[in-house]
């Protein structure tokens, strides 16, 4: 069976290497959009329009199943994507973990792009999953760019100002884009000791495996990973490498010797299908 993760870059990095690690036996097809990225800044019409023709070629390439680990995508285009394939194809997407870190700490900060960070979306969802604890926001500006460049200097550059931009009294950290957990022994590293991370990556693996079970289909494959680069047929970018979880999918993907051209620069927990639930520590 072939399960289909669709991001503009990295982010799918994190949810493929969970089902790789949990069910190896699936095929999966990463589709990345650096031609398009980011998406997040991008008018909502043309973001749906990318995500549901990606879906479509992801199917129509043998795709039983269709991935959302990026927000942008989950919010603007999760129901797009599920009215065009229709009820036989599971589509699952993807929310910070708002919810979970609520529930345990009264001062949790949400560390997101700048986008996110000011959206009505983030605000809906602090309101409606805050528990009543203190939330705040915190703008990662040019993190996930400098993670999609494997750019370890600008990296570490952007989680400093991140953690210095965070309130003291927070215990708990939310990742709130899914690149982040890429780095998120560097981020642990760099906030205040017993500061715990949330992390959805884990458990939208774990509802995609319980949606295939649910099919009740043979989901014997070859464990394959194959990689679309802005709809054609690629290999996944050099700076993935930079990642474990890249280099862990590499082992069954092909791999650029050279950044691929247009890199540089380049769901709700009320939804069982939009998912953000994972502790990271």
């Amino acid at each position: 069976m072939t399960v289909a993760l669709i991001d503009s870059g990295l982010g799918l990095l994190p949810t493929s290497a969970w089902l790789r690690r949990l069910r190896p036996e699936l095929d999966l097809l990463l589709s990345m959009d650096p031609e398009g990225a980011p998406w997040g800044p991008k008018p909502e019409p043309w973001v749906v329009d990318r995500v549901v023709a990606a879906a479509d070629r992801a199917v129509g390439l043998g795709a039983e199943v269709v991935v959302l680990p990026c927000n942008t995508a989950s919010v603007t285009a999760l129901d797009d994507v599920r009215a065009h394939l229709g009820d036989a194809i599971p589509v699952i997407g993807t929310v910070p973990a708002i919810k979970p870190a609520a529930a345990v700490s009264s001062s949790v900060a949400i560390w997101a792009t700048a986008a996110t960070t000011r959206s009505a979306y983030q605000a809906d969802l602090i309101a409606r999953f805050g528990n009543g604890s203190d939330v705040v926001g915190v703008a990662c500006h040019g993190l996930a760019d400098a993670i999609d460049l494997g750019d370890t200097e600008r990296i570490a550059a952007a989680v400093d100002a991140a953690v210095a931009n965070t309130p003291e009294s927070c215990d708990a950290v939310v990742l709130g884009c899914t690149h982040y957990p890429l780095v998120a022994d560097l981020i642990g590293e760099r906030l205040p000791a017993g500061v715990a991370l949330f992390d959805s990556a884990r458990a939208v693996a774990a509802q995609t495996l319980r949606r295939i079970d649910a099919l009740g289909r043979t989901v014997g494959g070859g464990g394959t990973v194959s990689v679309l680069i802005s709809g054609r047929p690629g290999s996944l970018p050099a700076s993935a490498s930079v990642y474990v979880d890249g280099r862990e999918l590499a082992a069954g993907a092909p791999t650029a010797s050279t950044p691929v051209d247009g890199w540089a620069g380049a769901a709700g927990p009320a939804d069982a299908d939009r998912v953000g639930d994972s502790r990271l520590r």
